[in-house]
């Protein structure tokens, strides 16, 4: 959901948002998901509160037609802080846990010193949907950061443990593999290594 999918003058959803959660709807989905946050709202405290009401309102909007509505973090909320809090922290805090959900990447966050462990104590039952990564030290980076993403347990995330966390605290129900760079495999044989690994961690 973008700043363009929000009508202040008439105080309601365009038509091409709207059309977007009826499609959701109609295809059977759980989740409709936000995956960013135009940078007008990273630099202005009053802004980005009032599209948390928007936000907000969009979770009523997919609560009426049977979903969730979310928000996907990438690094950015974990390194921008407004008068003194981290943006995450923020969004968290003027979202309704009834009406917005949390789809919780822990291995974006990781690079710009965001902990997943850290951040499932802060606000338990938050996470329904989780993007499920490890990451090790890479020169070429992704998200402009020192880390790439790898094999499930070959990393420093510490994934095992946070699943564990998110299915005891988190509220976690939704779980997705994630992997985008394959030190000389094939995407196939990571998703079959991720898949056997995920199992063997009783998922």
């Amino acid at each position: 959901m973008r700043a363009k999918h929000w009508d202040a003058a008439t105080n309601s959803f365009t038509p091409e948002w709207k059309q977007t959660v009826e499609d959701a709807a109609t295809l059977g989905q759980m989740f409709v998901i936000s995956p960013w946050l135009d940078d007008e709202y990273r630099t202005n405290t009053d802004a980005l509160k009032r599209f948390m009401d928007v936000f907000n309102k969009s979770g009523e909007l997919c609560k009426s037609h049977g979903m969730k509505f979310g928000y996907h973090n990438h690094d950015f909320e974990f390194s921008t802080q407004l008068d003194g809090k981290l943006l995450y922290d923020l969004i968290l805090e003027n979202t309704d846990p009834q009406l917005v959900i949390h789809q919780l990447d822990i291995g974006n966050m990781y690079g710009t010193g965001g902990r997943a462990a850290d951040i499932i104590k802060k606000y338990p039952g938050r996470f329904a949907s989780m993007h499920v990564k490890d990451e090790i030290k890479s020169d070429k980076g992704e998200m402009k950061e020192p880390y790439e993403s790898t094999v499930l347990g070959k990393g420093v995330v510490g994934t095992q443990a946070i699943l564990a966390m998110a299915k005891k605290t988190g509220g976690t129900k939704h779980y997705i593999i994630e992997q985008e760079s394959y030190q000389d495999k094939t995407p196939m044989q990571c998703a079959q290594e991720d898949l056997q690994i995920m199992k063997s961690w009783g998922f």
